[in-house]
């Protein structure tokens, strides 16, 4: 995926696979969607899906009822981001940091396969060592559990390095 056109410091562009290591194992989120009165956004868990027919997509669970889905009933585009590390540095004035943001549609009726492969992503990646435990949690709370499946269409990421004063 290329930057986007609008990102204004291009010498602070994060390269491909800062972005990808973001995605991969970034531990939350801010998901930000339009309700229609205004933006709504939220901290999130998420998974993100690299397939072999080279789709990118991140999961993401949640109830399944709520202002989100509500928001994302009536306009399913959103954007997403992910901060990794971030460093202040007083006597400069400034924040080294590192982010990516994507952008997409998100697909809320996903058929039950699709779901709990999303969700044991979900575990593999917050419960690694409990992935049988995590099996028949995920089968007891299959019922009151949804997955939104955000498609990634745009992603640019950012960063700033600070060098320490010698």
């Amino acid at each position: 995926m290329q930057a986007r056109p609008e990102v204004r410091r291009q010498d602070r562009l994060l390269d491909e696979a800062g972005q990808e290591r973001l995605l991969d194992t970034g531990e939350y989120g801010f998901l930000a969607m339009n309700t229609g009165q205004g933006g709504y956004g939220i901290p999130i868990n998420f998974v993100r899906e690299k397939t072999g027919d080279g789709a990118d997509r991140i999961y993401f669970h949640c109830a399944p009822e709520g202002r989100k889905l509500d928001a994302l009933a009536a306009d399913n585009r959103a954007s997403f981001c992910v901060v990794g590390a971030t460093q202040v540095v007083p006597d400069k004035f400034t924040t080294a940091y590192e982010s990516v943001i994507v952008s997409g549609r998100i697909a809320s009726n996903l058929d039950a396969d699709e779901r709990r492969a999303a969700l044991r992503l979900l575990v593999k990646k917050y419960c690694p060592g409990l992935i049988e435990k995590g099996e028949k949690y995920m089968e007891a709370s299959f019922h009151r559990t949804h997955i939104l499946r955000l498609d990634i269409e745009h992603r640019t990421g950012k960063t700033k390095r600070v060098m320490p004063r010698a």
